[in-house]
């Protein structure tokens, strides 16, 4: 197995195996200000959050991806879709935190889009990494996503009294690093 740069015993390879089997999204409840987070597996905690604010979060769908680790990245996520549809009580949106592509091209996003979708739900995207694969950075991700927002795709939205913020951290991403916030992210003021 690979590992990370922490040294956890933890690496993507087996992040991605092990979403494979249960599934890739989670459902946050926020009450009295405070969120909490539910697998998509157990129909009674996804009961128990009925009588709270619900939001649903996926990401790293990586459609396009065709490896050992999930030879079938869009059947993956057409049965996490398949099991938010499930859900007793519908959230009121759903954010897809990044790496909605696996290679920024043209057909995956059309592809994830459609299965994204089908769900019925209004849905915020933050862009990952691997939704900056263009020559113009990010050009594909914000023909689909970026209206109303600034510099290189953060905007931020309310929802039932919480203010919610989507943040573009994969700009200007070195080997090994991270990626950068502020004016030389185009996160400048306005």
């Amino acid at each position: 197995m690979a590992h990370d740069n922490d040294d956890d015993g933890v690496d993507r390879r087996h992040v991605l195996e092990c979403m494979l089997w249960a599934g890739t999204g989670v459902l946050w409840t926020i009450s009295g200000g405070v969120p909490k987070s539910f697998g998509l597996l157990s129909e009674t905690e996804a009961a128990t959050a009925a009588n709270s604010f619900t939001f649903l979060q996926i990401s790293d769908s990586h459609v396009g991806f065709d490896k050992k680790a999930n030879p079938n990245a869009l059947g993956t996520l057409q049965e996490a879709i398949a099991k938010v549809k499930a859900l007793p009580i519908k959230p009121a949106f759903m954010l897809h935190t990044g790496d909605i592509t696996h290679l920024s091209k043209s057909k995956e996003f059309d592809d994830a889009a459609q299965v994204i979708g089908s769900v019925g739900l209004d849905v915020h995207y933050v862009p990952g990494e691997h939704d900056n694969l263009d020559e113009v950075p990010l050009k594909s991700y914000l023909e689909r996503y970026g209206k109303n927002t600034k510099g290189t795709g953060w905007y931020s939205f309310d929802q039932n009294g919480i203010h919610f913020i989507g943040l573009n951290n994969v700009m200007n991403l070195k080997a090994g690093g991270m990626g950068i916030w502020g004016r030389a992210a185009g996160l400048a003021r306005r």
